[in-house]
């Protein structure tokens, strides 16, 4: 695996930096070479609201609310964690790996357990919670408890959230 910052000073170690800011990512290849590009931003403007009870996501911009969408959250045993969060990283395509086996899933995209998109606002040790798309809409046209924390969409709900949120945004999660 080979990390290149594009945003920072030549030799300094994206792990180091990234450490600093808090980003965190889902799994990366050691077969696909992953740029990562980091910048100090101003706080940004707006956040995301997930409802827990209600199993619905929405982002709140300028006055401006998006959704609701119907989500599928985390299993009473892997609950999704309540409180304020923030944005730490986005990725299109991730590669998800599985958080017991280690192994890496070979698909990417919108049949990959992660979707074709994920917002991560979460690092729990070697572990992240993201919002994500999945392969398996049933899960979330149910409403239903049963990932390992993480907040499923339907893919084309996710890229609309996706299309309307940034690294450094809020995310508001209420039991």
């Amino acid at each position: 695996m080979s990390l290149k910052c594009t945003a920072c000073a030549s030799g300094l170690p994206v792990a180091l930096l990234a450490s600093s800011f808090l980003v965190a990512a889902p799994a990366l290849s050691r077969s696909q070479p992953t740029h990562v590009s980091m910048a100090v931003r101003q706080p940004v403007e707006g956040r995301v609201v997930l409802d827990l009870g209600r199993r619905q996501i929405s982002v709140v911009r300028q006055g401006q609310t998006l959704g609701p969408w119907p989500v599928a959250i985390g299993d009473p045993k892997t609950p999704t964690p309540s409180g304020m969060f923030k944005v730490e990283n986005m990725m299109i395509n991730p590669q998800y790996q599985s958080t017991k086996s280690g192994k890496v899933h070979p698909k990417r995209g919108p049949q990959s357990p992660l979707g074709h998109r994920w917002i991560g606002f979460l690092r729990s040790g070697p572990n992240q919670f993201g919002i994500h798309g999945t392969p398996w809409p049933h899960w979330v046209k149910t409403r239903a408890a049963v990932s390992n924390g993480c907040v499923r969409m339907l893919n084309a709900h996710v890229q609309q959230l996706y299309d309307h949120v940034e690294v450094g945004m809020a995310v508001e999660i209420t039991r």
